[in-house]
């Protein structure tokens, strides 16, 4: 089903339907591996529903998504998420009762025992070298300074810095973010913007839904673009920004 030895997902021929309502029809695209994939399209154009559909939340009508050779069709969230993929949502999904460390400490517990452990909240203060690592990743995403602080204190901007160290501390292979920009101040997208890009310095591989086309152009190799749950174009940014059908669709004819 791969058709390059590079590509690390394969979302191949897949097909998405609530009731009579086609969300997704026709979805092939491959994401090669170290790369930074950007999907992008107008409002319901089927970009978070793809993503879900990739990590497990939605199972496809038809066709199939590959990850490294294994086939995430069928498996659950969590069973896609040992494989190596994880998820930055759109809505920052933290633990707003605990403390910043103890936010990053956590899913570095559950990738070394394979699961969240009823005793794991109170041992996360307890292991030195998860300590350190997740103090590390804190250090990465500016957040250091403030790890003893409470994590539902934060600011939306501060709140998805944080999400992304949780994410980054389980060591994943695969990273999507589903526009970990939004609400975020120019000065907070910029520090996100060299985040993400010594991210991908260390070959990480990334697919990101963004709007914000400042965004996508500073960090993707590869677009592709959605509409009515159709792919309407894919290829290098500066492809996609000239594409007359995607400055139509996207933005009703104004250039990207």
């Amino acid at each position: 089903m791969l058709t390059r030895e590079n590509v690390v997902l394969h979302v191949a021929d897949v097909h998405k339907n609530f009731g009579g309502l086609h969300a997704l029809s026709d979805i092939d695209l491959q994401v090669e591996e170290g790369k930074t994939h950007a999907i992008i399209g107008p409002n319901g154009a089927g970009k978070s529903t793809l993503l879900n559909v990739i990590i497990g939340r939605l199972p496809p009508s038809s066709g199939a998504v590959v990850f490294d050779g294994i086939v995430l069709t069928g498996k659950k969230p969590h069973e896609i998420n040992q494989l190596g993929v994880a998820r930055v949502f759109q809505t920052p999904e933290i633990f707003a009762d605990l403390s910043i460390l103890q936010n990053v400490m956590t899913p570095a517990f559950a990738r070394r025992d394979g699961a969240f452990k009823i005793n794991m909240f109170r041992a996360v203060d307890n292991e030195k070298e998860i300590r350190q690592e997740a103090e590390a990743m804190l250090e990465d995403v500016g957040l250091i300074d403030r790890r003893e602080g409470h994590a539902g204190a934060l600011s939306r901007g501060d709140k998805r810095r944080l999400e992304l160290a949780m994410c980054l501390i389980q060591k994943p292979r695969l990273l999507l973010l589903d526009e970990p920009t939004a609400g975020m101040s120019r000065h907070d997208t910029n520090t996100t913007i060299e985040l993400l890009k010594k991210i991908k310095a260390r070959g990480m591989t990334k697919v990101i839904i963004e709007h914000d086309m400042h965004v996508v152009f500073s960090l993707a190799d590869r677009v592709t673009v959605l509409a009515q749950g159709r792919i309407i174009a894919a290829g290098s940014p500066d492809e996609v920004r000239g594409n007359p059908v995607v400055q139509e669709a996207y933005l009703g004819g104004a250039h990207l």
